[in-house]
C-alpha cells in the first residue's frame, strides 16, 4: 500500500550520521493532517481518501463545507487534497476523521515528495533554459543575453514547435523521487528528508512511498572475466 501525507515545508537544516557524516535535510511539518472522506471504487468510481491540511475559522467556512466537515468530525480545515489507491484496494483501514501521523514512515524509507517549485516571473532563455548566451567580446553589442535566431528561411516559414523562448518560469507541479527520510520525530510529527524539495517555506508537499525503483549503482574499477 502507498501511503501518504501532506505537510508544511519548514525549512531546511543539517544532520549527522552514525559515521559523523553531515547531510543537509528539509524539515516538513505535518502537524494537522485529518482524513475528511473516504472514497471508494463503488461508490465514487476510484479509490482515495481526502485530506483536509490547516485550520480555518468556522464563521470563514460556507455551509456545504461546514456540514462536510461536521460529517467527517473534523474541525474545519483550510486546504483538501486528494491521495489516490488502486482500485481493489481494501479502504475499510480508512476512517473519516482519523488523523495521519508523521510516524507512518520510518527512517531510512524511500519516498516521492511533491511540490510546486518558487515562481521566478518572466525570465529570459538564459535563466529559463541555461542558453550560453552571445560572446561576451568587444564586437558584440546588445545581444549578450538573447536567444538568437529562432525562426527559419522560406521553408516552413514559421518558428518550430517547442522553440525555447524567454516566458514564465517556475510556479509548476514538480515530483522529486527516491529521496530518503533521514529521521521523523513522532511527537513533534516532523519529518526530515535529505536533500532539498520543491517550493518556499510555508508551502504544502505531499510525501509519499515511492513507486519508482532507484537505480542501482555501477560497480567501481573494471572487471576482468576469466
Amino acid at each position: 500500500m502507498r501511503l501518504g501525507i501532506y505537510g508544511k515545508k519548514v525549512g531546511m537544516s543539517q544532520v549527522f550520521d552514525e559515521t559523523g557524516a553531515i547531510h543537509a535535510v528539509t524539515v516538513v511539518d505535518t502537524t494537522g493532517c485529518h482524513i475528511t472522506q473516504v472514497k471508494t471504487a463503488d461508490k465514487e468510481g476510484y479509490a482515495a481518501i481526502q485530506i483536509g491540511i490547516g485550520e480555518r475559522k468556522p464563521q470563514n467556512v460556507v455551509k456545504a463545507i461546514a456540514g462536510h466537515m461536521k460529517k467527517a468530525g473534523v474541525a474545519p480545515r483550510m486546504v483538501f487534497h486528494e491521495i489516490r489507491f488502486d482500485d481493489n484496494q481494501d479502504m475499510t483501514q480508512f476512517k473519516a476523521g482519523q488523523a495521519l501521523q508523521a510516524s507512518m514512515f520510518e527512517k531510512g524509507d524511500i519516498i516521492d515528495v511533491i511540490g510546486v517549485t518558487k515562481g521566478r516571473g518572466f525570465t529570459g532563455v538564459m535563466k529559463r533554459l541555461n542558453f550560453h548566451g552571445k560572446h561576451a567580446t568587444h564586437g558584440t553589442s546588445k545581444y549578450f543575453r538573447h536567444g538568437g535566431s529562432n525562426g527559419s528561411n522560406t521553408f516552413p516559414g514559421r518558428v518550430l514547435k517547442n522553440k525555447g523562448m524567454p516566458g514564465h518560469y517556475g510556479d509548476e507541479n514538480v515530483t522529486i523521487p527516491n529521496l530518503k527520510v533521514l529521521d521523523v520525530k513522532g511527537e513533534e510529527n516532523l519529518i526530515l528528508v535529505k536533500g532539498a524539495i520543491p517550493g518556499p517555506n510555508g508551502r504544502l508537499v505531499c510525501i509519499r512511498t515511492t513507486k519508482r525503483i532507484a537505480p542501482a549503482k555501477r560497480p567501481q574499477g573494471r572487471t576482468v572475466s576469466a
